[in-house]
Order: structure tokens, then sequence, then C-alpha cells
């Protein structure tokens, strides 16, 4: 273990850092119940039992690479706002299959892996303006919420406002309420794996409630189902509405992934005096092999967790941290009739509390500047209000150049951004 993580040089032990990986699996083991519930709604052959198997396995992989390659506390899985725009935007609003929706993932994990070891991320990270950097989060967390909010039946579809509160009274909003409550106390608390224990609360609660429904029979041990293996569909990837797919999967994934690696790097200690991250390139490999092998099994996006500061703040400061929290999804594998039986009601609190902790960068954003804040302000409220990710990415940049030509800060706008810019009129043009 001294040999392999180091465990000395950075002031740890085994025993704590099998603890922190405990610590980080039990923080963000939801996933293992969101992902197969939000996934599994596309139906066509997408069943929840698999994509449940290709979640773990993806997460382990993803995450072992980290432990031995990068040898640093961070966990990986199918990430939350990607799985979403997967299944809400790629194939219930833009029409493709999961199929083609596997293949702009596989493709997005391929294009990491070349940037990572040609190292030109940072051009690309550059080139996006900060405000929207930021306001893509925000919106991502909004869109999220509004997820939530309605698989709870907790916002309904109404004919005179357009939306409008549920039945509030009815068994799924008032357990999805229960659940989020019992979450927010325990964050509250700074209790470990307050998410995945409103969870597991919710699901036991919903069984007199008449929401959970457990089968006869039912055992919590069984055997995976068998993932979606290399289910691609290459017909439509020289489309402009397959490269805004592309792209936005690669965008989020680039910045939702140097984000977490800053952060979970920072609060370990780890970062050096010049504000470099050690061994960022194979941190950012092990998250590109994580999304192509999550897409050769069946599964969305795979990137780099923040729940790992969970870990880090038990004392994780090595990859033996994420060694142990990747032999725990490997484990959960052989749980998937327990994760399967949670009901959407007592996961949509945990969307909905996603959604609060990606709100905090609003607070950085410059508003002041209305060739700032306006294309941050699209950005945000376009993915909730046109139920797409990719539609405030597209309004935020486009809306971005326009107000930077007519105020006269040509300087502002890279290359590459001018580069987004066309392709997405043209995209308006041909549609």
């Amino acid at each position: 273990m001294e040999r392999l993580f180091g465990l000395k040089e950075n002031n740890t032990t085994v025993r704590r850092e099998l603890l922190a990986g405990l610590t980080t699996f039990l923080t963000m083991a939801y996933i293992l119940v969101v992902n197969p519930g939000m996934l599994g709604e596309i139906g066509n052959g997408m069943t929840p039992g698999a994509v449940f198997t290709a979640t773990a396995i993806s997460s382990a992989i993803a995450t072992l690479v980290m432990a031995f390659a990068a040898n640093l506390p961070i966990a990986l899985a199918p990430g939350m706002g990607l799985n979403a725009f997967f299944t809400y935007t790629v194939v219930f609003g833009m029409g493709y299959s999961w199929q083609v929706a596997l293949t702009a993932v596989f493709l997005e994990g391929l294009l990491f892996i070349i940037l990572s070891f040609l190292n030109v991320r940072e051009a690309i990270i550059e080139a996006i303006p900060v405000n929207l950097k930021k306001a893509v989060s925000v919106g991502i967390g909004l869109f999220i919420a509004l997820i939530g909010f309605a698989n709870a039946g907790l916002v309904v579809n109404d004919a005179g406002t357009i939306i409008g509160l549920g039945d509030l009274g009815a068994g799924s909003p008032l357990l999805a309420i229960i659940g989020f409550i019992i979450i927010i106390a325990l964050y509250a608390l700074k209790v470990p794996g307050a998410i995945l224990i409103g969870i597991l609360a919710a699901t036991i609660i919903g069984i007199p409630l008449g929401v959970t429904v457990v089968p006869q029979g039912w055992s919590p041990v069984g055997s995976p189902e068998a993932p979606l293996l290399f289910q691609f569909d290459f017909s439509s990837v020289l489309s402009f509405q397959f490269f805004t797919v592309f792209f936005t999967f690669l965008f989020v994934d680039i910045f939702d992934t140097v984000g977490t690696l800053v952060g979970v790097t920072t609060q370990a200690g780890l970062v050096d005096k010049n504000g470099k991250i050690p061994r960022v390139k194979q941190a950012l490999i092990a998250d590109a092999v994580g999304t192509v092998s999550g897409a050769a099994l069946g599964t969305s996006t795979v990137t780099s967790f923040v729940e790992s500061t969970a870990g880090v703040a038990a004392g994780g400061r090595t990859g033996l941290t994420a060694f142990s929290t990747g032999v725990l999804f490997l484990i959960a594998l052989f749980l998937s009739p327990l994760f399967l039986l949670i009901p959407s009601a007592a996961t949509a609190p945990a969307l909905i509390f996603v959604g609060f902790l990606m709100m905090k960068p609003v607070t950085s954003i410059d508003f002041t500047d209305p060739a700032e804040g306006i294309p941050a302000f699209l950005s945000i409220v376009m993915m909730p209000f046109a139920y797409s990710i990719a539609e405030g990415i597209v309004y935020g940049v486009l809306s971005f150049v326009i107000l930077k030509v007519i105020t006269r800060k040509l300087r502002d706008i890279t290359i590459v951004t001018w580069i987004l810019f066309i392709i997405f009129m043209l995209r308006f043009l041909f549609k």
C-alpha cells in the first residue's frame, strides 16, 4: 500500500483511507438509484437493470483508474446533469435514439482522451467566457431540480398557467416532501451520506403510503442484468444537431471535471504553491476512460464527483480512498434489486437537492455588465424553460458574441467562441 499510494508521504493511514472511501461511496451511491431511474424512462431496450449494471461497472473502472494512474482521492460515476441531457434533451427532445446518444458520449470520450494527452484542454476551457461557465452549472441545477419536482408530481402541467402545483397530499408528492426534509436536515447536520440516507428512508416510508411496491419473494441480493454492450449508431454524426449534442457532452464534461479536480485537491491540500494540481493529466485521462467505458456499457457520461470532498473531509488523501470506493461499486452490482426497488418519488428529493448544490456559482456571476450578465441569464433560464441544456449553451454563446460586438469589446471574443457562434447560427439557418 505504501509503495502504491505513498501513504506516509501524504500523512495518512490505510484505515483512514478506507473509511474515507466508504464515506465517498455513501455520499454518491444515490447515482446507482437515480441514473437507472432516469435513463430507464427511455425504454426501447434500455432497461433500469441494464443501466444499473453499466453505472456500477463504469464507475468502478473510472475510479480504479483514478486510484492507480493519478493516485488522487477522487471517485467517478455517470454525472448528474449529463444524464438528464442524455434522456430529456437528446432522446425525448431531439428525437434521437439512445443508441445515437451513446455514440455521442463515446466519441466525446475519445476526443477527451486525445485532448488530455495533447494538453489542449486549456484552450477550450479558456475559450468559453468565465460567466458562461458559471451560468452553465447554475442552469443545469435548475433543470435537474425541475425534473425532480415533475417526477414527484410536485409540479404538473396546467392549461391556464403552463405549470402549476400538484396535489401535495397525494402519495408521491407527500413522500418527496418528506424525503427532501430528511435530506436537508441531515445535510445541515453534516451527516455523511445525507442524500443516500434520505432516499432509503423515503423508500421505507413509501411502503405504507403505497408508493414503494415490494414484489412477493423480493430479496435485496441478486445477479446483475447484462449491460447494453457497444450499442452505437453512427448514422447521424455529420449533422449540425449531432454536433450540438456532441459539443454539449464535451463542454460540460470538461468543465465539470476540471472544477471538481480543483475543488477536491484544494480541500485535500494537494495543490502546489503555483496552484497546479498533481498528476492532472492522468486524472483527466481517468475521467475520459470512464466516459468511453460507460458509453460502451450503456450509460451516459462518466465524470469526477464533487461528493469526493466528503471522503477528503474524512481524511482521504491518496488513491487508496478511490480504490476502496471503486471496490464498493463492484460489490453494489449484486445489490441491484435493493437499488431498483426505490421509486422515483424517493429519488426526486435528491434531484432537487443536487439542483440546490449547483446554484452556488450564481453569486459570483457579474450581472452589472449587460454584455456579461445577459448571456449568463439567458444560458441559465433557457435550460429549464426550453427543457434543454444544449439550448442554454447555444443562446448563451450567441447573445455573448452579439452583445460584445454591439459594445465594441471584440477582444473578449476568442477564435473558438467565434467558431461556435458561426456553427450555432448555421444550425438555425439549416434547421
